[in-house]
């Protein structure tokens, strides 16, 4: 027995299949679904979502978001998602880079872009963490040959 899984961002449907469980980051903590789940909705935190089927697993990174839980669908619509394999290193490093170089000058008067190059932190630290941690590979799929 399968259970939809559905990892939509905002720019682009990350992952459609059926999978035998989801594990994601809600918003009290690590959540595993399988089939048959009663229904749920939660919000996400920045994390890791990993769709297993038989032996293999996919990761994603989730930065923020909603996942929807019906026992045969789940639907994840995240502010920003990507699977672990397709994760730039070297564009998240210089992300990370130049955030923690912003926020090293001080806080900002406007609290929005104090709270934008925050999120741009997170974010970076989370990809990189999750390439580290995840990646089947040990060469960037986007670093020169």
């Amino acid at each position: 027995m399968t259970i939809r899984c559905e990892i939509v961002s905002q720019d682009r449907t990350v992952f459609t299949g059926d999978v035998d469980i989801v594990v994601l980051p809600g918003a009290a903590g690590e959540m595993g679904i399988l089939p048959k789940h009663a229904p749920v909705l939660t919000s996400l935190k920045y994390g890791v979502v990993k769709v297993r089927k038989g032996g293999k697993e996919d990761i994603f990174t989730v930065a923020g978001g909603v996942a929807e839980v019906q026992p045969d669908i789940v639907t994840i619509l995240a502010d920003a998602a990507e699977n672990v394999e397709e994760i730039d290193v070297a564009r998240a490093d210089t992300a990370r880079a130049r955030a923690e170089e912003a926020l090293a000058k001080g806080v900002p008067v406007d609290t929005d872009a104090y709270l934008a190059m925050e999120a741009a932190l997170r974010k970076s630290n989370l990809r990189l963490d999750a390439a580290r941690r995840y990646r089947k590979t040990t060469r960037s799929p986007y670093s020169e040959q």
